[in-house]
């Protein structure tokens, strides 16, 4: 019998690679909005990059921690609970991150916008490569009828 099917190593890849180009974005935000605006641009990309970042991580987040309930007799209800009150807190998060950016006067909006702008479409290219790079089986629990000897029928 094989293992069970795990999401955990594509969102563990999903998580480590993410990490990694929102370095790159975050360097580059913070070089361009030095460039631009000196720095309150610098800082501006820089909080951009971060908040950008922080929102996809999560739901990654939340499903490896529902992910560790496998097994659990309410397993299905625990992984909707945990990724929906993920779900929610992200919403929650990213309203309240809002309102309390719009406030900050040094905050440059067209610097942090591209910056988020930025890390959110390359979170999603991350996303897309790591998901079509992995070899997982399409059929899982297969059993393949066992090969019978012609004289037995």
């Amino acid at each position: 019998m094989t293992a069970p099917l795990s999401s955990t190593p594509v969102l563990r890849a999903t998580l480590l690679w993410s990490a990694v180009v929102t370095g790159v974005v975050l360097v580059l935000a913070v070089v361009i909005g030095t460039l631009v605006a000196g720095g309150a641009g610098a800082a501006s990309g820089g909080i951009g990059a971060g908040v950008g970042a922080i929102f996809p991580a999560l739901t990654a987040v939340s499903i490896l921690i529902a992910n560790r309930f496998y097994g659990h007799p309410a397993w299905l209800q625990i992984f909707f609970g945990v990724v929906l009150g993920g779900w929610l807190l992200k919403f929650v998060l990213v309203i309240v991150a809002f309102f309390l950016l719009l406030r900050v006067e040094w905050i440059v909006p067209p610097v942090f916008f591209f910056a988020l702008l930025a890390t959110a479409v390359s979170s999603l290219v991350v996303d897309l490569v790591v998901i079509s790079r992995m070899r997982l089986p399409a059929v899982s629990e297969t059993v393949l009828p066992q090969r019978s000897d012609p004289d037995e029928v």
